[in-house]
């Protein structure tokens, strides 16, 4: 080769290389929280954000759902009609309402991953069932309602009756209704364990706070205190003890593996925690968009229960096993 092949050589290496450079594009992301002051959601934010400022390549944006549905619906087709993202992310409010605008983002053309649970009809379905969802981030809520319940049977296995209080987010919301649902199949089936109230706690501590005080002033006597957000049980000890209760001796339930739930069940106060992972959820959910922005292969869904760092229903015995496990979010 002489000097001028070389040098033409060369050039062709060189222009292939800044070719290559010019084709890595940056992504954007935007993030539809179904309330952005809800710590759950900050924390799946959290993880978003640690994985684009991993990839280096990702700018990502917050919309505050306020735990409004239609609100949620309209954020997702203002931002879309928008043309400003590439992917979305979302942790729906209404997740079969939500599904005109997710189809909507499906005929554009752009990826989108659901995060805490599943959108369509069937919310025991990881699966995508409604054209626009690229992948499912979640966990099955059903079945961990119903490894809850199973958890407080054995508890109330010796106590006859076993009084059990029950305190859901909303049972409007279809996926409330189904863990409640869940919960009843279950307890319902033992003669020994009588649910003598239920309260809507709304995910908020001062909410459960006055519900509980309500609760207890009806049914003195109780042994469980069953929940699907540690949020709730942070009222509810309050209550407990302001009506005089031993905490240590009833059986309180929560969800969510809450830093606040964790320190709660080392301390001997709380027993068990369904848990969820959403900075992690958070990183899968990203991570699953952006790979298929660029074209690589990606799971369509991501089952937290199975890759989650500890299992999902945390209990003293567990925590002895990963000492240096301290939740993913505060509460």
């Amino acid at each position: 080769m002489n000097s001028l092949q070389r040098l033409a050589a060369s050039a062709a290496v060189l222009t292939f290389a800044l070719s290559g450079t010019a084709a890595a594009k940056d992504w954007k992301v935007a993030f539809f929280a179904s309330s952005g002051q809800n710590g759950f959601n900050q924390a799946v934010y959290e993880g978003v954000e640690k994985k684009a400022k991993e990839l280096g390549n990702i700018e990502t944006a917050i919309y505050d759902g306020q735990f409004d549905a239609a609100r949620q619906y309209s954020q997702i087709e203002d931002v879309l009609a928008g043309g400003q993202f590439d992917a979305f992310i979302v942790v729906p409010n209404d997740t079969v309402g939500i599904a005109g605008a997710v189809e909507q983002v499906g005929a554009a053309g752009k990826p989108l991953a659901t995060t805490l649970f599943p959108i369509g009809p069937d919310l025991s379905k990881l699966e995508p069932q409604v054209p626009g969802v690229t992948a499912t981030v979640a966990s099955p809520p059903a079945d961990g309602a119903r490894a809850q319940a199973e958890d407080v049977v054995e508890f109330c296995a010796e106590r006859d009756p076993c009084k059990v209080v029950i305190m859901i987010g909303q049972r409007i919301y279809p996926f409330d209704n189904l863990r409640y649902e869940a919960y009843r199949a279950v307890l319902d089936k033992h003669a020994n364990i009588k649910v003598v109230a239920t309260g809507e706690g709304n995910y908020d501590p001062d909410k459960s706070l006055s519900v509980m005080q309500d609760i207890l002033q009806a049914n003195n006597d109780i042994d469980v205190v069953l929940s699907n957000a540690d949020q709730h049980l942070i009222g509810v000890e309050i209550a407990l003890e302001a009506a005089g209760k031993s905490v240590a001796d009833l059986y309180l339930s929560g969800g969510g593996a809450a830093s606040v739930a964790i320190e709660a069940i080392r301390e001997g106060r709380w027993d068990v925690t369904l848990a969820h992972f959403p900075v992690s959820m958070g990183e899968y959910a990203l991570d699953t968009v952006v790979k298929v922005l660029e074209g690589k292969d990606a799971p369509t869904v991501i089952n937290m229960d199975e890759v989650g760092p500890v299992p999902a229903l945390i209990d003293a015995a567990v925590l002895e096993k990963h000492p240096d496990f301290k939740g993913e979010w505060a509460q």
